[in-house]
């Protein structure tokens, strides 16, 4: 049964099954996860449509989405892109009896965010709802940011409700105001750690509509485990083999880490390999240079899954060393830290957001302080000089990932929410995945 955009509602109207899928950009190297999910959807039975709001920037793509068949709907960038379809879809936006209470939300928001890009969510809005395919019962959003305030403007429109799925630069650079407002609105949220629920349910009146929902692994994408080479950091032959997977953003701290390989020891052998594009890259390599370790450093660029599955199996050391940037955005539980330790190597990250809900310091991987260069540097010479000690992380890291963070029960979940299966207990989806 559904309720108009400002109620609530488990499921989606049975008689109008399909979902429209609101994403920033598709397909996209760096968000694998809702590709997955998208995918899992799809075999439980779900109709989509994806809609983005960018057209793809990325070369390559994963296999994934090569399995997914939903039509898709690239909307318009910029509006000064494509000004006859933008106006068009205002003019016929003007004629709907609920153009006038979406276009008050919309200037309500404008006044506490004067921005262009403000106008450009509502002009992206309107094309939305007018080109959006017959039949649709439920926008799902994921994002609590761009992409829900187009969706929020498009459902207002539509007179049809909306969901949303948080992750974390998302959640934590948009306005205390927004989110309750968004929150207030949304049917239901899934949000994928336990840091995160529970900085939502403390926005919202209705803390059960928030969802923990952990994008976890599908068992057919966990490899099977494999021993590594003892490598310690004394031959010059053999070094070390030290492993980033993540974008030259500010949160990443990646500029800390090329700052603590500087300070590892003279005579300790190690190679770092970064997988991975992003607007900080050219500065990181000019860091890295400044600082003598260009000939330990590979920076291949952004890979697709096939690439960074084998850099997993290939080395011998993790690292991750998340931070706050100063505009509050943040990592949630990274993907390719859960993709890391399901292969068995060992993990060194930071203590920021939901880190710790799968890393285990001294059990299940290794953790410091963000920004501390000197803890990371100490940290990670202690692992690259004790091969023991990051096989035993390894495994204990591969066995939490696997038991705890299943992508099937997640699945589940949401499965229910769309009103795909009864169950709520993970076998529907599991079944499904299966083939």
């Amino acid at each position: 049964m559904a309720r108009s955009p400002t109620g609530a509602a488990a499921v989606i109207d049975p008689g109008r099954p399909r979902v429209a899928i609101l994403v920033k950009g598709y397909p996209r190297l760096s968000e694998t996860f809702i590709a997955q999910e998208i995918l899992g959807l799809q075999r439980l039975g779900q109709v989509q449509t994806i809609v983005s709001l960018r057209h793809p920037t990325d070369r390559a793509t994963h296999p994934v989405h090569d399995a997914i068949t939903a039509d898709r709907l690239y909307l318009p960038e910029y509006l000064h892109d494509e000004p006859g379809r933008v106006a068009a879809a205002r003019d016929w936006a003007r004629t709907l009896p609920t153009y006038r209470a979406a276009y008050a939300l919309f200037r309500r928001d404008f006044r506490r965010d004067p921005t262009p890009n403000r106008w450009r969510r509502f002009g992206q809005a309107c094309v939305l709802a007018r080109e959006i395919p017959a039949g649709t019962g439920l926008l799902y959003i994921h994002y609590l940011h761009t992409p829900c305030s187009v969706g929020r403007y498009a459902a207002r429109l539509l007179g049809l409700p909306f969901a949303v799925s948080a992750h974390a630069k998302d959640i934590y650079t948009t306005p205390t105001w927004e989110l309750r407002e968004k929150l207030a609105e949304a049917g239901w949220v899934a949000t994928c750690t336990a840091a995160n629920a529970a900085y939502l349910r403390a926005l919202t009146d209705r803390p059960e509509s928030i969802d923990l929902v952990y994008h976890g692994l599908a068992a057919d994408a966990v490899p099977a485990l494999a021993p590594r080479p003892p490598r310690d950091g004394a031959d010059p032959l053999d070094p070390v083999r030290l492993l980033t997977v993540g974008r030259a953003v500010a949160k990443k701290g990646i500029d800390d880490l090329v700052r603590a390989l500087a300070r590892l020891p003279a005579d300790l052998s190690w190679r770092w390999t970064h997988i991975g594009g992003g607007a900080q890259l050219a500065d990181l390599k000019a860091l890295a240079a400044a600082s003598g370790l260009s000939g330990r450093i590979d920076w291949q660029g952004p890979q697709p899954r096939a690439e960074v599955m084998a850099a997993y199996a290939a080395a011998d050391l993790f690292v991750l060393p998340s931070k706050i940037a100063t505009d509050g955005d943040r990592d949630g539980l990274p993907n390719v830290l859960m993709e890391a330790m399901a292969t068995g190597l060992a993990c060194l990250s930071t203590r920021v957001s939901a880190i710790p809900e799968i890393i285990d310091d001294g059990r299940t991987g290794r953790l410091v302080e963000p920004g501390d260069g000197d803890a990371l540097a100490a940290a990670m010479e202690a692992l690259i000089r004790a091969p023991a000690l990051r096989a035993t992380l390894g495994e204990a890291g591969a066995d939490r990932v696997r038991r705890d963070f299943r992508f099937e029960s997640g699945l589940e979940r949401l499965a229910w929410r769309f009103g795909l299966t009864g169950t709520g207990r993970g076998a529907d989806a599991a079944a499904a995945l299966s083939g």
